[in-house]
């Protein structure tokens, strides 16, 4: 993992709940170990998931593969034919990371917002400390 990777994990989900919205889910998971949970709102007419897939996620400060930064260029500037991140998932969000709390014990709570679709992360405070930045881009893959 790189600096510009803050956080990488494989998640099992566990919980799909699609009742609220036609096309964004809830999900619930967790990490194969049990340290981390997360809850994520995904657009699953763009990603379809289903109860007991596992997911590889992707917290990462840049989508430069070689680490630099964004420097105000957006993803939607990269040009034709220059590789990314992007290229090796098949969803991608960038949101703002909007609060920390900590939890109990050795926990702390990380709550991230990619346009009104919410993430929400509990795990142990070494594994999330990283994202103690504004901005972040969500990769998914399967």
């Amino acid at each position: 993992m790189t600096d510009s990777q803050l956080f990488a994990d494989t998640f099992t989900v566990t919980d799909l709940n699609s009742q609220k919205y036609d096309r964004v889910s809830r999900l619930s998971s967790h990490t194969e170990n049990g340290d981390t949970l997360l809850t994520l709102d995904i657009n699953t007419e763009l990603f379809p998931c289903t109860v007991g897939e596992r997911l590889h996620i992707l917290l990462a400060s840049t989508l430069s593969l070689d680490g630099s930064k964004d420097d105000g260029k957006g993803w939607r500037d990269i040009g034709r034919g220059e590789s990314s991140l992007a290229d090796d998932y098949d969803y991608v969000c960038h949101g703002k990371i909007y609060r920390f709390e900590v939890g109990d014990d050795e926990n702390i709570k990380v709550f991230v917002s990619f346009g009104g679709l919410l993430l929400y992360m509990e795990g142990p405070y070494k594994k999330l400390t990283p994202l103690r930045i504004d901005y972040v881009y969500l990769l998914i893959k399967k």
